[in-house]
């Protein structure tokens, strides 16, 4: 097995793990008010962490290309409170339209 794929197997088993003791060792216990408030945040900074590694991440390095406009264009949709569906939809076309330009 490669050093590649040691590293995937054990990642795999960490997360499993992971995921396995948090119930376990909760298990009906309440938990204290500073550790709820952090994993009420966990998801959406790792969310916001994961799309701008989409929109500005390419092999090792920044590269901003018409990815960021469709970012933009749905951030912009977001501040002005539209449906999600069309947040998706103006990112599709802002990112489409910056891709057909350039």
């Amino acid at each position: 097995m490669s050093a590649a794929w040691a590293s995937v197997v054990a990642v795999g088993a960490g997360t499993v793990v992971l995921k396995a003791v948090g119930p376990v060792a909760v298990s009906g216990r309440k938990l204290p008010p500073r550790v709820a408030d952090l994993l009420d945040v966990v998801a959406p900074a790792i969310l916001a962490a994961l799309v701008v590694t989409e929109a500005l991440g390419r092999g090792r390095g920044l590269a901003p290309d018409a990815r960021l406009a469709g970012v933009g264009a749905g951030l912009v949709a977001i501040a002005l409170r539209a449906p999600i569906w069309l947040v998706v939809v103006v990112g599709a076309a802002a990112t489409a339209l910056a891709r057909a330009v350039s």
